[in-house]
């Protein structure tokens, strides 16, 4: 019977077939760049808050060499205020649209609950839907995602992002999350989405230890088949055990995203895309030693 490690090592989910004959493989980790079009995210609120400035930073990470840019134009920061789909596309579709007709090969995800927000956004050239609640928080996403034909990043959450950090509970963190990704899985597959990639959620109604506990554990989570990704960057699993802060957490994230590598991850999820590169650059050196 193979072990868990080398279940880890040979495991290459099936790639992503996205729109206009792309796709996307993981015979390496991918990367994906977080462009925040928000005030008030964690890290990098009100950094990129403008058209224009959010522009600049989505092609900054694609000269770095991300794989996916990752858009969102609502914040979902523990104890973040819901803004309405209204605002939230007037922030996102013109840094979208502008991305969609300047640089056609990229690959854009769209950060969002609403299923009113993914449609337009996917209409407009959006390839990838990434919602952090799992569709727990708009009961039309999973039939609006099965409608549209694309890629779907299933995120465990407990609660909203306005009450998740309080009192998080779990009697078993790793299994409760494999259980609601099963449940969920099953429901989207009766929606019709036929590729679903899943995130545990690192931060989402979790404490220190559920955090950690889940990235020890990541690699149990190959079992259901499908690509995994893991958002790490600077989060406060970091910080509160480094006692630093978000612009002080890069050596942090390169470690941790380094772990959740050996642990099976197939996407990153990240800020720092130059930097992340090199994390995958070395573990691969490491995995497959050759001259380099």
């Amino acid at each position: 019977m193979p072990t868990i490690e080398k279940a880890i090592k040979d495991f290459y989910p099936a790639p992503l077939k996205l729109s206009k004959g792309r796709t996307l493989d993981f015979n390496s980790t991918r990367v994906m760049g977080v462009v925040n079009i928000t005030p008030d995210s964690f890290y990098d609120g009100g950094k990129y808050a403008t058209t224009e400035l959010a522009i600049k930073q989505a092609e900054k990470l694609i000269a770095e060499g991300a794989d996916i840019l990752d858009l969102g134009a609502c914040s979902t920061r523990p104890n973040a205020i819901d803004i309405g789909a209204k605002e939230e596309m007037k922030r996102l579709l013109p840094v979208l649209d502008n991305l969609v007709k300047n640089h056609p090969d990229v690959i854009i995800s769209v950060d969002t609950y609403r299923a009113e927000v993914a449609k337009e956004a996917v209409e407009r050239g959006a390839a990838i839907v990434n919602d952090i609640s799992g569709g727990t928080m708009d009961d039309k996403m999973f039939e609006v995602v099965g409608k549209l034909n694309v890629p779907y990043i299933l995120m465990h959450i407990q609660g909203t992002p306005e009450t998740m950090q309080v009192e998080p509970h779990y009697v078993n963190v790793v299994e409760e999350v494999e259980q609601f990704f099963v449940e969920r899985i099953k429901k989207l597959q009766d929606a019709g989405v036929k590729q679903i990639v899943i995130d545990p959620g690192f931060g989402f109604g979790k404490n220190v230890e559920h955090n950690y506990t889940l990235l020890q554990n990541l690699h149990k989570f190959t079992r259901l088949g499908l690509p995994i990704m893991a958002g790490l960057s600077r989060k406060s699993m970091i910080n509160k055990v480094l006692h630093t802060k978000p612009e002080n957490a890069l050596t942090g994230t390169t470690v941790l995203n380094t772990l959740a590598i050996l642990e099976g991850a197939n996407i990153l999820r990240v800020h720092d895309v130059k930097e992340t590169l090199q994390v995958i650059k070395l573990v691969q050196q490491f995995q497959h030693p050759k001259t380099a």
